[in-house]
């Protein structure tokens, strides 16, 4: 049986692969289910993880809902959102690189990323309006945190989509590259991350996660309060840096 969503290691970094593009990486039950026992696997492989990559086979990086699983009984509630959840609060940063149709669902998927690349055939898009859906993945929440309130209400008001470069220009996507170079720039960008210090950047993480909804004084105080102080891997890196 074909794997719908692959695990791939490579030192540092893990890949994720949505493998059904067939149906457009659409999001059945039953790839969702393989998505979160990667998850499993990445939350036990702890710090010898330093970056997560979500990427997708074929031409689309992901249409959506499986809309012809409509109906279909999940193991529990709120089953999908807290999977989308869960790749949010991963420990490492979460790099997602979009190819073709990011739409709905996927969008919610793509937006749990900390950074995204957006290729330039990309194309993004909120669609709950066309099929008379509201969203309860997070698209109400995190698209207004990423590209701004009235940007994200104009996406999910008119459905219309918004093109990597576009997305790119409005804080949706941190780049836009040629589709030929996503793949290398993705790579590239996640091999940064886990060459930088493990204790730093999940440090790091957290306290952008905490700071997201505080006023500036109170993120200050925070920020000195929960200090993961320097890491053990400082007086070794200092070495290589002038040794």
């Amino acid at each position: 049986m074909t794997e719908l969503v692959l695990f791939e290691r490579q030192g540092a970094i893990a890949l994720l692969t949505l493998n059904r593009p067939d149906k457009r990486n659409a999001l059945n039950l039953a790839l969702w289910g393989e998505l979160e026992e990667h998850l499993d696997a990445i939350e036990a492989l702890g710090e010898e993880l330093g970056v997560v990559v979500l990427r997708a086979n074929g031409p689309v990086f992901c249409a959506g809902n499986d809309l012809k699983e409509r109906g279909a009984k999940a193991p529990r509630a709120n089953y999908q959102s807290s999977i989308v959840k869960r790749l949010a609060e991963l420990q490492q940063p979460v790099v997602v690189a979009v190819q073709g149709g990011c739409f709905t669902g996927g969008l919610e998927l793509a937006l749990a990323g900390d950074i995204i690349l957006a290729g330039e055939g990309a194309s993004f898009a909120d669609t709950h309006g066309k099929f008379a859906l509201v969203p309860i993945w997070g698209m109400s929440q995190r698209l207004p945190r990423r590209v701004g309130e009235w940007k994200a209400r104009e996406m999910s008001f008119t459905g219309l989509p918004v093109s990597g470069a576009e997305a790119a220009r409005i804080g949706l996507a941190n780049h836009c590259v040629p589709d030929a170079e996503l793949e290398a720039r993705t790579l590239q960008l996640a091999e940064a991350i886990a060459g930088q210090s493990r204790h730093s950047v999940l440090a790091y993480k957290r306290l952008y996660r905490a700071q997201a909804d505080l006023p500036l004084d109170a993120g200050l105080a925070f920020e000195i309060v929960n200090t993961a102080g320097v890491g053990p891997d400082f007086a070794e890196r200092v070495g290589g840096q002038f040794g």
